[in-house]
């Protein structure tokens, strides 16, 4: 059965300053620039301890958080409990809020059958989550999962929740508001609790962390006495239920640093898709992809023509698709787009991330790439649903590396979940 227990969250006092200048994108969503602004934001700005940018970082953030606590910048709660937390943005010309639940979730291992993952994982990122856990014994971030609340019971009891003011509330760089009601009442523990033992979780983001926590929990009971209720058998998370409306996935654009648009390549895509030009624009780019969403679609852009690509024929796809995945994976868009035009069209090869592949949410900001003559190609996709992505993590199966890219990220700074050996939930 799923587990999820109220802990002591360890948060920024008022002595830290201004809530807005700690809080931080989550860790792997900060480059350079944004590093740097972060530094200028703070001294105690939260990316000082996700991603400092000093040589020994493990240490640096052991040592940052010894301090914190012991000049009071950071305190842990008195009591345990859950935590409300909901997300208000505007997408498209509309307002949106998206609203979950951050408590510790127990670890299980995936062929438990409780928590599935939906995309493939790499060792370098684990091997650098899980050295941080080593040193700092904290969960800095929440892992984000998602599950099916289809009688709204859980729906239900965070709007019944958000009826109230705020415990905290702050808006990020990117304009979302996150707001976070405390929920210490028992009886209301109980009714979540309950609410989802007997539910399916996927991992939306932060599967390296969750599987860094994994390994870190199976060494840990290697080295010290614990029982089942040891803090680090857990891992700090925010589920949301599918159900929830501002549940939004982005589109992920893939841009290609090497590969050009030749003719043989455009004659060579026409074998299975129909082609059209159209204008270089990215108003009339969406439009395409949202006028053909239903389908299977693509547009390209090389800086100076545009196209748009539809998929003729699935049965021919088929047969050039990897047979190792279920049909549904198969004809996935991002598949399509990596087996048959990059593998098979282009013959690119394995593309390797930031050398070969570069990846964009924005049609704006891919294009510009283009035109700033960082990438050669851009390949505009539309975005996979949070239904599919349920759907497919529940067979277990995995989709390509970024393949989803849900919006807009928990932030990070607004709490942190002590695991250390001593710590018991």
């Amino acid at each position: 059965m799923v587990d999820i227990r109220p802990f002591k969250a360890v948060r920024y006092t008022q002595k830290a300053g201004n809530l807005k200048s700690l809080i931080t994108q989550p860790y792997d969503k900060i480059n350079q620039d944004m590093q740097r602004e972060y530094y200028e934001k703070s001294p105690y700005n939260y990316c000082r301890l996700i991603l400092p940018i000093e040589e020994n970082r493990y240490q640096t953030v052991h040592q940052r958080i010894y301090e914190w606590l012991n000049e009071h910048v950071l305190a842990k709660d008195d009591a345990p409990a859950l935590f409300v937390c909901r997300q208000e943005f505007r997408l498209g010309g509309n307002n949106c809020s998206r609203t979950g639940l951050i408590a510790a979730l127990r670890l299980c291992a995936y062929s438990e059958g409780m928590v599935f993952p939906h995309e493939t994982t790499y060792s370098a990122p684990k091997a650098d989550r899980l050295n941080m856990l080593r040193t700092i014994q904290k969960d800095l971030e929440p892992v984000f999962l998602i599950y099916s609340d289809p009688e709204k019971v859980t729906v239900d009891f965070f709007k019944e929740v958000a009826t109230s003011p705020p415990d905290l509330q702050v808006e990020d760089e990117l304009r979302v508001c996150h707001k976070v009601w405390k929920v210490s009442d028992p009886e209301d523990i109980a009714l979540v609790q309950k609410a989802l033992e007997r539910k399916h979780l996927v991992i939306t983001d932060g599967h390296h962390r969750y599987e860094s926590a994994l390994a870190y929990r199976d060494e840990r009971r290697g080295q010290v006495d614990w029982t089942e209720d040891s803090a680090f058998n857990f891992h700090m998370s925010y589920i949301v239920p599918v159900q929830d409306e501002g549940l939004v996935i982005l589109p992920t654009h893939r841009l290609l640093r090497r590969f050009e648009l030749t003719i043989e390549t455009i004659e060579a895509l026409a074998s299975f898709f129909e082609i059209s030009e159209i204008d270089p624009t990215v108003d009339v780019i969406e439009s395409f992809l949202r006028e053909h969403k239903a389908e299977h679609a693509f547009c390209i852009y090389d800086g100076i023509k545009a196209y748009g690509l539809l998929l003729r024929d699935e049965h021919q796809a088929r047969k050039v698709l990897s047979p190792n995945s279920s049909g549904a994976v198969r004809l996935l868009d991002v598949v399509i787009l990596k087996d048959i035009v990059f593998k098979t069209m282009m013959k690119t090869g394995e593309l390797k991330i930031e050398e070969d592949i570069v990846y964009e949410r924005s049609t704006k900001s891919a294009m510009e790439r283009v035109d700033n003559e960082e990438v050669k190609l851009a390949f505009l996709v539309n975005s996979i649903s949070p239904k599919v992505v349920w759907e497919v993590a529940q067979k277990r199966e995995r989709l390509p590396e970024k393949s989803t890219d849900f919006y807009p990220k928990p932030a990070s700074g607004l709490m942190m979940m002590d695991i250390s050996a001593t710590e018991k939930l």
